[in-house]
């Protein structure tokens, strides 16, 4: 009998979405092949604690979100010799338990953002998704938003400075005023979820927007607003990658944008067109423009790019990057993924599939120059 491969599903986090990562760890949990693995969940509090938790207990509960038991021992992930990390318990009688890949599950700053990604390569951990280098971009809309236009993606014209710069009279109410037009929109930097964003529609209401978004990170971009309409597309890594088709987001009016609580909070929040209703021509447009971004970032694993499609010019614009997209039961990206021919479980199998193999050939890279 061959041996099942050990996948810790990692979930929870220290960030403003960490409500929106048990439920995606739970659909992750639900889908993944149980004749081809052992999951292990492994869950990351709102104080940093990792723990282990026993998956029977918490399947139990039938709840959509995954479940944090404070009872559970606390552990701690350490390298392994054969290229296989641990679960090492910091108290108690329990051994080390042996994982052959972590699965993150886990959205926004200290999770997506590059952070998490760094410890999983320190300890030589096998891991689904990008690397260090495009987590950290894709988690900070301007620098990602730099990268795609000189990769030549269109972004929409915007604003971006730090509270510093903000608070010391370097960028002015007036100077956003003068390069942008209303409605603008006012988003953190490093935050993901639409947490934290505003539509400002008078500039009178614009510093309690920035005051806002400075809640949530120390850099913070105020966008062009456009009359558009939002274009998603899931990326798949592979030999070639594989993109899936459109969809569209039609949020209510209700909600004016697609904000938090139209995503995860009203279940009338917003409807959505999969495939999206584009024409041949455009619709080969996004994906060509998706699957540029995810090359131009140096992604890996799997991305949901995003765009707003201006309903006056028909020209696409970049809006975000998403590394580490959600996987709840209303997630775009396995949603767009099955309607595309990759039904959820092969999914998370070939996620997992490329990420012992992108550990396998990382590990097999020289650490030492050899004359």
């Amino acid at each position: 009998m061959t041996e099942k491969t050990r996948v810790a599903v990692l979930y929870g986090g220290r960030s403003g979405e960490h409500e929106v990562s048990l439920q995606s760890a739970a659909s992750v949990v639900r889908h993944l092949d149980r004749t081809r693995f052992e999951v292990i969940p492994v869950s990351i509090d709102k104080a940093g604690r990792w723990q282990r938790h026993d998956l029977r207990r918490i399947e139990q509960t039938g709840d959509p979100a995954l479940a944090i038991p404070p009872e559970s021992p606390e552990v701690r992930l350490a390298q392994g010799a054969d290229g296989r990390a641990g679960l090492v318990p910091l108290s108690g009688d329990q051994g080390r338990t042996e994982i052959d890949v972590v699965f993150p599950v886990l959205h926004g700053p200290l999770c997506e953002d590059g952070t998490l990604q760094g410890l999983l390569e320190l300890t030589e951990t096998a891991y689904v998704g990008s690397g260090v280098l495009a987590s950290a971009v894709g988690m900070d809309k301007d620098v990602a938003k730099r990268l795609a236009g000189l990769a030549g993606i269109p972004v929409a014209p915007y604003r971006a400075f730090t509270r510093k710069a903000y608070e010391r009279g370097a960028v002015s109410l007036d100077d956003i005023a003068a390069s942008l037009t209303l409605p603008v929109f006012v988003k953190p930097c490093n935050m993901g979820s639409s947490v934290g964003i505003r539509k400002v529609k008078d500039w009178a209401d614009l510093p309690a927007a920035l005051a806002d978004a400075f809640q949530y990170d120390v850099k913070v971009l105020v966008e062009q607003g456009i009359d558009a309409r939002e274009i998603e597309v899931a990326v798949l890594d592979g030999d070639p990658p594989f993109v899936s088709v459109a969809s569209e987001l039609n949020p209510q009016p209700h909600h004016d944008f697609y904000s938090y609580a139209a995503k995860y909070l009203d279940p009338d929040g917003a409807t959505v067109d999969l495939p999206a209703r584009l024409a041949p021509e455009p619709m080969a447009r996004v994906r060509a423009l998706a699957l540029q971004a995810f090359e131009a970032l140096e992604c890996s694993g799997l991305a949901r790019v995003d765009f707003f499609l201006d309903r006056t010019s028909g020209e696409f614009y970049l809006n975000e990057i998403n590394t580490l997209p959600g996987f709840t039961a209303i997630s775009m990206y396995p949603k767009m993924m099955e309607a595309s021919g990759v039904p959820y479980p092969e999914l998370l199998t070939r996620l997992v599939a490329l990420a012992l193999e992108r550990h396998r050939v990382r590990r097999g890279l020289r650490r030492e120059f050899v004359g």
